[in-house]
């Protein structure tokens, strides 16, 4: 574990082959929101294949774009295309795990978990419409939490982020004025706050700014001991993020091959889901057929062998009904 932690400090995966071995490289690009378990996966296969895997963590826009104009192997986003993108841009898409967006605090006297939010509230933060931690709205949900007088400082991710299009999109469901003022995407305008580039740039102006707020994916936060809200999901349950409440958000996907498995998790309707739960996708170039098959033999080493790592590092494994779904969608393209 102290080593797969010690590659995730790093911005790049680039994992040595076997002495002997002629160097085979899959490249590829994009969404910070999986790296932690790309990399364990990647460290495993490399000692187990000699395949080098070099994985740009640069953020789903980048990711789109470097496949788009095939610089790249394979791209990686958490902002998943519509099919009439993918036609027009000649890609094929399908997911790789299930993980889960979650808000981070900083404030003091203040333990993860302790405060509760609800989609109005988070919504009200990042339009800056609550600009303190003792605003009576807080207050009304966080009894026996002694919340300071002290301004929100607001934390987003400056960078094209499959994050933020999570988080956005969530924001976008639930909350009107979210919908009507910024809206959902990738990039958008925050009304408020600073902007950190990726996860780990987020995590960390969090980590050093008192009475912050920002949104990262869940294994940034447990890396960096951030303190984790809970919030109140579609069922009217407040719930901390973990492996069981992404599960829970997790089994009420429907998945459609037919749509190249298009398909937002926020918001779920579980009893115990956590409502910023997102899948994360490899997006890959139809016209690459053999450079495709070598990505695929990479992910369905890991669809076999990969699951207790995601686990480990609080990823939900794609349940087995939809990993046959992917791999009957890799036959049709006839790269399985």
């Amino acid at each position: 574990m102290k080593t797969i932690l010690k590659l995730l400090l790093t911005v790049t995966i680039i994992l040595s082959c076997h002495a002997g071995n002629a160097a085979e490289m899959l490249n590829g690009a994009g969404a910070t929101f999986p790296y932690p378990v790309y990399s364990a996966w990647a460290y495993d296969y490399n000692k187990i294949t000699g395949v080098q895997l070099n994985y740009q963590s640069i953020g789903s826009g980048g990711g789109q774009r470097q496949i788009t104009e095939r610089t790249v192997d394979f791209g990686a986003s958490d902002d998943p295309l519509s099919p009439d993108k993918l036609q027009k841009d000649g890609l094929l898409q399908f997911p790789a795990v299930v993980g889960g967006v979650v808000p981070v605090v900083n404030i003091e006297g203040v333990q993860s978990g302790q405060i509760r939010l609800t989609s109005e509230t988070l919504c009200k933060i990042f339009l800056g419409d609550i600009k303190y931690w003792d605003d009576k709205k807080l207050t009304d949900n966080n009894s026996g939490v002694k919340l300071p007088h002290s301004e929100i400082t607001v934390v987003y991710r400056s960078d094209g982020s499959g994050t933020t299009a999570i988080f956005t999109n969530y924001l976008d469901q639930t909350c009107a004025d979210w919908k009507s003022k910024v809206g959902a995407g990738k990039a958008v305008k925050f009304p408020i706050g600073i902007g950190g580039k990726g996860n780990e740039g987020v995590a960390n102006y969090v980590k050093r700014t008192q009475s912050s707020i920002g949104y990262v994916e869940f294994a940034y936060a447990k890396q960096n001991k951030l303190a984790h809200v809970q919030l109140r999901n579609a069922a009217g349950t407040f719930v901390e993020p973990g492996f069981e409440s992404f599960e829970d958000a997790a089994e009420t996907g429907d998945f459609d091959p037919k749509k190249d498995f298009y398909l937002w998790l926020a918001n779920a309707p579980g009893k115990n889901s956590w409502p910023i739960a997102g899948a994360t996708f490899i997006l890959l170039a139809k016209d690459k057929k053999d450079v495709n098959m070598r990505v695929v033999k990479f992910f369905e080493w890991a669809f076999k062998n990969g699951d207790n790592k995601a686990k480990e590092l609080i990823y939900v494994p794609l349940p087995a009904s939809l990993k046959e779904k992917v791999r009957g969608y890799w036959k049709e393209k006839g790269i399985y």
